[in-house]
């Protein structure tokens, strides 16, 4: 099969609920970063043969194959065609994974994988609240009792025996990790700055328009303030507004391609996709899908966690991410350098490309060899790619 190989990654910043990507059209926001991988990569838009998005809340703005939607209001080649899947908060990584297989089987040379979700717009939940019915038929209860994930995330922290003074530290640590990643310009090659509209008081544009090009999460917080947080799930839960991941908009981009194809194209190849997985896993305690993705991952590789030198995995909540790294042990400094859900927001349908497009932008920075990504996502499942600088 074809070494399958990244050239070109990139995400929007990730605006806060109502904030500065929120007046935006989805669409227009994914085009945007779709229209900047190309760019930046220098290939005609006419080379790509698929692109697979990824979107959650697939209602409104965000029906209708976004993710070719998306492509022509960015008035790109009518002749490119485009899918778009749900995995719920793993998405777009999954798009990803389903992309490079494209490529490995030759179905396809190069491929475009991205995700959007604009939960400003599309409130989590719209789908399943616009009917007609539900998506749960009576039978799937008798053997799964009915829950969310606020209720999943603290029955991880029950199992693994993770405390609420736990949680608040690592909230803190993913605040502070952010904040210097932004003072030191670790984001700056990888955000594509987003032209947004103007509107007035009845949500029509007014002509004008303002930049945004920073993450839009980021707070100044300590223990103390943490501390005083009341829990979001149970009256003596550990979780809190400050150590789970925000609601926010966002859109990331990756292109790929098989070397063969890069090397006709004179682009140099930056990483390649090493592994893939996709698992099931409880969904009711629903969040342990990186656990067992990374120990299928690993496995199927034959690459060691010890050999891993940065991790992207998704800050759900606090649990999910300790629970982790209980189980697989790394070295601590490698799980999200630069912060995660918790800090910079989690615009679902876009956060897999969004981690895959950071992990990819830290290897070069630290000049190493692998990455890990890693998520859980709703209904029990849980993603999982490795990227080899090439």
């Amino acid at each position: 099969m074809p070494d399958v190989v990244i050239v070109e990654a990139a995400r929007s910043p990730i605006g806060r609920r109502g904030g500065g990507l929120s007046t935006l059209h989805p669409a227009d926001l994914l085009g945007a970063v779709q229209q900047a991988v190309v760019e930046r990569s220098g290939i005609d838009p006419a080379e790509v043969d698929q692109i697979v998005g990824g979107c959650v809340t697939q209602v409104g703005e965000q029906t209708f194959n976004i993710a070719r939607t998306a492509w022509l209001a960015a008035g790109l080649p009518l002749t490119v065609a485009a899918t778009t899947v749900d995995s719920q908060c793993g998405s777009s990584q999954q798009a990803t994974n389903l992309g490079a297989a494209l490529i490995a089987s030759g179905a396809a040379d190069v491929v475009i994988s991205c995700g959007v979700e604009s939960m400003s717009r599309i409130p989590l939940g719209s789908s399943v609240k616009a009917g007609p019915g539900r998506p749960f038929p009576k039978s799937y209860f008798p053997q799964y009792e009915p829950t969310s994930q606020f209720e999943g995330a603290e029955r991880i922290a029950d199992k693994w025996g993770i405390g609420r003074d736990e949680c608040d530290a690592f909230g803190l640590q993913s605040q502070q990790r952010a904040g210097r990643a932004w003072r030191e310009g670790r984001f700056e090659r990888e955000v594509v700055a987003i032209t947004a509209p103007v509107l007035d008081d009845e949500g029509k544009p007014t002509g004008e328009t303002y930049v945004v090009d920073r993450d839009e999460g980021l707070r100044e917080t300590s223990l103390e303030k943490l501390a005083a947080l009341k829990p979001v799930a149970r009256d003596d839960g550990v979780h809190t507004a400050g150590t789970s991941s925000q609601i926010s908009d966002g859109a990331a981009a990756v292109l790929m391609m098989s070397a063969e194809r890069a090397a006709a194209l004179g682009v140099t190849p930056r990483a390649r996709i090493a592994g893939q997985c996709l698992v099931g896993v409880d969904p009711v305690l629903m969040l342990t899908g990186p656990i067992d993705a990374t120990h299928k991952l690993l496995a199927r590789s034959g690459i060691s966690m010890a050999e891993i030198d940065t991790v992207e995995i998704n800050e759900a909540f606090a649990s999910v991410v300790l629970a982790w790294q209980r189980e697989l042990a790394p070295d601590p400094e490698t799980v999200n350098p630069n912060g995660g859900a918790i800090a910079l927001g989690h615009p679902v349908g876009c956060t897999g490309a969004r981690l895959i497009t950071s992990a990819l932008h830290e290897l070069e920075r630290i000049d190493a060899g692998f990455g890990l990504v890693t998520m859980c996502c709703g209904g029990g499942l849980g993603t999982g790619t490795i990227l080899e600088r090439v």
